[in-house]
């Protein structure tokens, strides 16, 4: 049995997905039975719950040789660290008590530092957890930005006519596709092939300014002119509070931003065949298009 921690959303639904078509038995974890029905159908066993209760986790965990485990959050959270903190506990609590021996652990790029990177300082806080770990075999997959980010930028081209944000334009920043680290996960739940404590970036294909990203959008969705703005720190956060991000989560955010700008944020492997992943930004970006038209 292989437990899949965060199964509908994006990289945990494909995970359950992969290994349910490579005939692996999974127990899918989510926070809604009719979101997992899918799954469900699928051949999944299902079980809902929240992932910051140590008592449900375990239950969920017990008798499985495997998990894959990440940190869901909402946007609206009032105090992103503590939250994270409870959940990244509970999932601890979880692999030890409930016997798995081998986790794959999602994090990012820039968790190595741990102060000043916002919402990745709670992931570098959680890899510290999971090295406490005796007798269990921690892979944590280390992910760039994920281009479904591009996702929320969307509404913001419809009414402004722009993509902004704090990154400075030309700044190559390591972007990935979600099915990448979801793959790649799937192919490491099944090998088990690694010992003890072990890191592992995934970069995408190549490193990515958000000006180039922007001029790759704007050609998809026949704006080839959509300029990208960097916005000052404060007005940023207030265009996501704005937005629906607590101020908690906004500040944080601005934070990373202004920790990939120093250079802080990066590869520590640099650009491998292992670590680069096959999904272009120029193909994802037709998936982009298709949610943009759909907004007219």
């Amino acid at each position: 049995m292989i437990v899949v921690m965060g199964a509908t959303g994006r990289t945990g639904r494909r995970v359950v997905e992969g290994l349910l078509r490579a005939g692996e038995q999974v127990r899918a974890i989510g926070r809604s039975e009719a979101s997992l029905a899918a799954l469900a159908r699928a051949g999944a066993e299902v079980r809902v719950g929240d992932s910051s209760d140590a008592g449900f986790l375990t239950e969920a965990f017990r008798g499985a040789s495997a998990a894959y485990t990440l940190l869901p959050y909402d946007l609206r959270v009032e105090d992103y660290r503590t939250q994270q903190a409870r959940m990244g506990e509970a999932v601890v609590t979880a692999v030890r008590e409930g016997g798995v021996k081998h986790v794959v652990a999602l994090s990012s790029v820039g968790a190595d530092q741990g102060v000043g990177t916002g919402p990745v300082d709670s992931l570098h806080a959680q890899e510290a957890r999971l090295r406490t770990l005796t007798g269990v075999n921690v892979l944590v997959l280390r992910a760039g930005s994920f281009f479904e980010n591009f996702f929320d930028v969307l509404p913001v081209i419809r009414h402004q006519g722009v993509t902004a944000d704090v990154v400075e334009p030309e700044r190559p920043v390591p972007m990935i596709a979600t099915r990448d680290i979801a793959d790649a996960a799937v192919t490491a739940l099944r090998a088990r092939d690694w010992r003890g404590f072990v890191v592992r970036e995934l970069l995408g294909p190549r490193d990515l300014s958000y000006a180039e990203a922007t001029r790759i959008l704007g050609e998809r969705i026949g704006q080839p002119g959509l300029p990208y703005v960097k916005l000052p720190p404060d007005d940023m956060a207030g265009a996501l509070v704005q937005g629906g991000f607590s101020e908690d989560l906004a500040r944080l955010y601005v934070e990373l931003a202004q920790a990939i700008n120093d250079g802080r944020v990066r590869s520590l492997e640099g650009r491998t065949p292992a670590n680069t992943t096959p999904t272009r930004f120029e193909d994802f970006a037709d998936e982009l298009a298709r949610a943009y038209a759909a907004m007219a």
